[in-house]
């Protein structure tokens, strides 16, 4: 239930779930058909470019080796443009000055500046449309509970937890909003 609050976007509409499962979805389909060009483009033109190195006696194992290590290389950076253009829109920040950040900066400096400076993704109240940032228990606008929390030390809790791993206390004894109830149930 939780996992639903939080995956709101500030629009109101539902994300989709990331889990640990299914991360290589937040890779967009295009950016993983580019990278696999990248790296056969960048095999091809090291083994059969203009000058292959390979021909000289005694080149061609480490020849192989830069021109896999330079292939690998382009096509992580290409599938780091997918994603980056996936969580641009997640967490409502400008998505042509981020991917031309990320783009134009020189060895991927675009990418670290980029993951250092991003926004936390945001949900917006289902009470009063307050745009909040995820993980948060209460609207502080309207005092609408978001997620489920202690009734004791007021923690927050997983809709799962039988028990307050804080302070220990039966979370059934709390009788939460029947809103939070009936997506737990779901």
């Amino acid at each position: 239930m939780s996992k639903f609050w939080n995956n709101l976007t500030s629009d109101g509409s539902e994300l989709k779930e990331y889990g640990e499962g299914d991360s290589l979805s937040m890779i967009p389909l295009w950016s993983v058909l580019l990278a696999v060009a990248v790296f056969l483009g960048s095999m091809y033109f090291f083994n059969h470019g203009p000058a292959p190195a390979h021909r000289r006696p005694g080149s061609l194992p480490m020849h192989l080796i830069t021109s896999y290590i330079t292939g690998t290389t382009l096509a992580s950076y290409m599938l780091l443009i997918g994603y980056v253009s996936r969580d641009v829109k997640r967490r409502n920040m400008p998505a042509v000055l981020w991917m031309l950040v990320v783009v134009v900066m020189p060895g991927g400096i675009g990418a670290v500046v980029y993951f250092l400076l991003r926004q936390p993704i945001t949900i917006r109240c289902p009470s009063c449309k307050t745009e909040l940032t995820a993980g948060v228990h209460f609207c502080p606008q309207c005092r609408f509970q978001v997620a489920p929390v202690c009734g004791q030390c007021f923690r927050g809790l997983q809709t799962t937890d039988a028990y307050c791993p804080q302070c220990g206390r039966n979370v059934a004894e709390d009788g939460g909003p029947s809103r939070l109830r009936a997506y737990s149930d779901g």
